[in-house]
């Protein structure tokens, strides 16, 4: 017996790297996953297989999180199909980093756009059926620079602050209702993104981890199953940094 035997958990951004080690977790745990994307059709059928082989269950859904009316049509595709939503993982993010003066206009709306409106689109979309089944779990990823700041990634660091906000936010309003909202702020975690920095970037990072090395998807998607468990009942409105003691 899994603890999310018979859930429906919605996953976004779910394809690769943190999102689909938390759609393997959810899954290993008997929930039946939505793993949604938006690009990478591959990856996102390789986690699909890779929870299926493992005897779990899950489907494959391709939708851009900014875009508000494809949000409603998987949520209600959800609804239909498996009747309910009992977890909602708002993990779907980029980057387009960069030195204020010289972001574009662009380059800072689009992340605003899927990380932040994102997330609303998708709390806003699910939470209606979640009030009606009077409970649910929301689990939105922040991120340690929503927190403290860092140069080059204004844009990131400030979608990343709002959805703390948001997430403090909804959780006031659902509580009544049996649904918890919070927040997971990672720190660096080993993935696809910081595979990209230079050696000496990594080791400027790794001075300010007192743990003294980086996280791993497992570190994030641990807590995001306690998080999404009847254990955690009666945690809602938190920010819980997961990034070996960065933030202390």
């Amino acid at each position: 017996m899994g603890k999310f035997d018979n859930k429906v958990a919605l996953v976004t951004g779910a394809g690769r790297g943190i999102g689909a080690a938390i759609a393997k977790g959810l899954a290993k745990e008997g929930a039946f996953v939505i793993v949604n994307y938006s690009g990478n059709d591959e990856a996102a059928n390789e986690t699909v297989r890779e929870i299926e082989n493992a005897g779990g269950s899950a489907e494959a859904y391709k939708c851009g999180v900014q875009d508000s009316e494809a949000v409603k049509k998987m949520t209600e595709y959800i609804i239909e199909k498996y009747k309910k939503i009992d977890i909602l993982v708002n993990n779907a993010g980029i980057t387009r980093d960069g030195l204020m003066l010289r972001m574009s206009d662009e380059d800072f709306d689009s992340v605003i756009s899927v990380n932040l409106k994102g997330t609303f689109n998708c709390t806003k979309s699910v939470s209606r059926y979640m009030l009606k089944q009077r409970s649910g779990r929301i689990i939105n990823m922040s991120s340690v620079v929503g927190i403290c700041g860092n140069a080059g990634q204004v844009n990131y660091s400030a979608s990343k602050a709002g959805i703390i906000g948001l997430t403090k936010s909804a959780a006031k309003e659902f509580a009544s209702r049996g649904i918890t909202v919070n927040a997971v702020a990672p720190g660096y975690v080993d993935t696809d993104m910081t595979k990209v920095l230079s050696d000496e970037v990594k080791n400027e990072i790794m001075k300010a981890i007192p743990a003294g090395r980086m996280g791993k998807v497992q570190d994030i998607s641990n807590t995001v199953l306690f998080l999404a468990s009847e254990e955690a009942e009666y945690i809602t409105g938190q920010v819980i940094s997961v990034d070996g003691g960065m933030n202390i």
